[in-house]
């Protein structure tokens, strides 16, 4: 799949949603009033790019591996993208909120609330959703609790992986750079431990209930 018809799938995939969008000359899909937009790339190593422009400057970076080769990974990682990325999007930049595909929360930080789009957590190898330890979300909570955050939106993206040699690794980023609490707070959490390798990848978007 070119990126011509990377491009018509995510048109296709927002309008079954009754968003129309409008493609532009640099790859671009543009709302009616420029913002948000949102880009797809698809690089033959296996992974998909989205990028996501809120304003001239808010984005909302993210990648997903394919497991595949060619078009067999692209369609992987798209299906990654469809189930545990979109939903998150369409809820806190278009404003079309399914809760049967995503996870809602009011987080109060400081002296302000925060509505919370919480992903399907993203799972390969020998890890099921349901496996994700329970602590997870509060402990990134706590975490998120000792940022100052400005007003608007923010995104946190987390990851665990286990290999296995029974080595564990955890990452989490926030805006797109390395956050040292988060991961933190993500390694303390029991993950399980007596099983073959597996990933685990989550996408959440905090965003001000008001300015």
């Amino acid at each position: 799949m070119h990126d011509d018809a990377l491009q018509r799938h995510l048109l296709e995939l927002f309008a079954r949603h009754d968003i129309e969008l409008e493609p532009d000359e640099e790859g671009w899909l543009l709302s009616p009033d420029g913002w948000p937009a949102i880009r797809a790339t698809w690089h033959d190593e296996g992974r998909l790019d989205i990028d996501v422009a809120l304003s001239e400057e808010g984005r909302i970076e993210e990648s997903l591996a394919g497991e595949g080769d060619g078009e067999a990974g692209l369609n992987d990682a798209l299906a990654r993208f469809e189930s545990g990325v979109l939903p998150v999007l369409l809820a806190a930049c278009w404003y079309v909120t399914d809760e049967r595909t995503l996870g809602l929360a009011r987080w109060e930080l400081g002296l302000r609330e925060w509505d919370v789009f919480l992903g399907r957590w993203m799972v390969r190898g020998a890890l099921a959703s349901a496996d994700i330890p329970d602590g997870v979300a509060p402990a990134i909570q706590a975490a998120v609790e000792r940022e100052a955050l400005s007003p608007g939106q923010h995104v946190l993206r987390l990851f665990h992986a286990h290999d296995d040699a029974s080595t564990s690794h955890s990452e989490a980023l926030l805006d797109n750079a390395p956050w040292a609490a988060g991961t933190q707070a993500l390694a303390v959490c029991e993950w399980p431990a007596d099983r073959d390798a597996y990933r685990a990848h989550q996408v959440i978007v905090l965003d001000v209930c008001d300015y």
